[in-house]
């Protein structure tokens, strides 16, 4: 009976396990497209309904699927001037809301627009600003924006670096495109400035990155957290002290919760040495201080694992990706080795994906996406793990938009999809991450729809357990549903 019982026990852990393992693929239908004109989006759930974005030569329009990826409605978006510099969407469970950059005559315009849950506007779309394009046409970013974590808060901004200057004007909106807020602000420092990453807190306050940068590898000397509150105009700066040491990467995550902003990224000890390891620091918003400040140097045994794909300068062009706390404090940085080079000589086809490149040209752009490497560190900054994800990723004058990964987080494990590609053939990997280090890699089977060419950067997590990719095929593109 006890040999029976072990059995059962073995039979049901492998089912559980087999369970956890796989992945199902549902792939919508095929919709044409043209890569070199036409755009895209992955929207997201609303009213029940997967919802996907694409402007054709058949005007703009949103696709509504059902679970199984079957397309119920197909809606046009008549509203859209005739041509569109840059479309956001921001899904609901009954709404959406869609952020759209007009090119008219020779301006930009922001607009924004209230949908309800099947894609039908609601009200008149919302002007927020425009700038003159000049003689060249669309050239630069005139607008950005974001997004708070519970997405009450909405912020449509310009930020221009202006030598030792950096100059905000920004739009607070609600859920409903009630303009809320209005503010400019600058701030000055005594060397060249520039902005990075802006956050959004869910009361609309703002917290964007600023530094000034030296050396030949654009090293941060010195870094700002800049906060402005709703409608303000002042600024209010906390310098991240870097005693004597040179930043670069850097990466904030704001924690509504607990009222802190994260920022994580990699020092060196020489304004052009190579990374000698990681600076992580948390911004208490109560206090407006900078707490647990720490530069943790790569210790010998994570330097060995480094050098074990790349031999010399092992962590250099490493950006951060994300940044993970942890309940303890501790947290987990996620980086991925990103480059571009330039030569003068056009070889034709060289990548499996060169084929897409749009024009032939004298220089060449290369994209490289190479190995994704997780630290975690416990509260005290002592490194737990280390894990490399190896993979290398090359292609000519596409923006590298089949490289890199896709990322889903379920709490527990983090899956990173992506594709391994050479000149010959390319497949789709998954690698999954649990809380402890320990990495699986394997093949992702994908079959169906003529195996069309996943773009796993431009996907989209969209449940707790549900991925949704963009996939091409020719002059098509269709949506890859994967659920864990």
């Amino acid at each position: 009976m006890k040999y029976y019982k072990l059995i059962l026990v073995l039979l049901v852990g492998l089912c559980m396990y087999t369970a956890a393992g796989a992945q199902e693929v549902l792939y919508s239908q095929y919709d044409k497209f043209d890569y070199r004109t036409d755009e895209y989006s992955v929207v997201g759930m609303s009213g029940g309904l997967f919802y996907a974005y694409r402007n054709t030569t058949d005007g703009a329009l949103l696709d509504a699927y059902d679970d199984s990826m079957n397309k119920v409605a197909t809606v046009l978006l008549d509203f859209f001037p005739a041509k569109i510099y840059q479309a956001k969407f921001i899904s609901y469970p009954d709404k959406m809301i869609v952020l759209y950059q007009a090119l008219e005559s020779n301006k930009v315009i922001q607009y924004a627009a209230l949908l309800d849950e099947k894609g039908r506007l609601k009200g008149k779309p919302v002007q927020l600003g425009e700038f003159k394009t000049g003689i060249f046409g669309a050239t630069r970013t005139y607008f950005s924006s974001a997004v708070s974590e519970n997405k009450k808060a909405i912020l449509i901004y310009s930020a221009n670096d202006k030598g030792s200057a950096i100059e905000f004007d920004g739009k607070w909106l609600d859920d409903n495109l009630v303009i809320s807020k209005r503010g400019k602000a600058s701030f000055s420092s005594d060397n060249k400035v520039a902005h990075g990453e802006l956050n959004l807190g869910n009361d609309g306050t703002v917290y964007m990155a600023a530094f000034s940068t030296v050396g030949s590898q654009n090293y941060a000397d010195q870094y700002w957290m800049l906060t402005l509150a709703p409608g303000s105009t002042k600024f209010e700066a906390k310098e991240l002290q870097l005693n004597d040491k040179f930043a670069a990467s850097g990466y904030m995550k704001i924690d509504n919760v607990n009222n802190r902003v994260y920022f994580g990224g990699f020092y060196s000890d020489k304004k052009n040495g190579n990374y000698d390891g990681v600076v992580y620091a948390d911004y208490n918003i109560t206090t407006g201080a900078f707490e647990n400040q720490k530069f943790i140097p790569f210790d010998g045994q994570l330097l060995s694992a480094a050098g074990g794909r790349r031999k010399t300068h092992p962590f250099d062009n490493y950006e951060v990706k994300q940044l993970i706390v942890k309940n303890d404090g501790g947290f987990v940085l996620v980086s991925e080795v990103h480059y571009i080079t330039m030569r003068s000589n056009y070889t034709p086809g060289f990548g499996y994906y060169s084929y897409y490149s749009p024009y032939m040209t004298t220089m060449v752009h290369e994209y490289h996406y190479d190995d994704i490497m997780a630290l975690s560190y416990n509260k005290d900054g002592v490194r737990q793990w280390s894990s490399f994800i190896p993979k290398q990723q090359y292609s000519q004058e596409d923006n590298g938009v089949f490289s890199s990964y896709a990322l889903l987080n379920t709490g527990g494990t983090l899956g990173f999809l992506f594709n391994d590609f050479n000149v010959a053939h390319s497949r789709i990997q998954l690698a999954t991450l649990e809380s402890d280090g320990k990495t699986d890699i394997h093949s992702f089977t994908a079959d169906g729809n003529d195996s069309p060419d996943w773009l796993p950067r431009s996907g989209k997590q969209v449940s707790a357990r549900e991925l949704v990719v963009p996939c091409f095929h020719k002059k098509q593109i269709c949506f890859a549903k994967v659920v864990f």
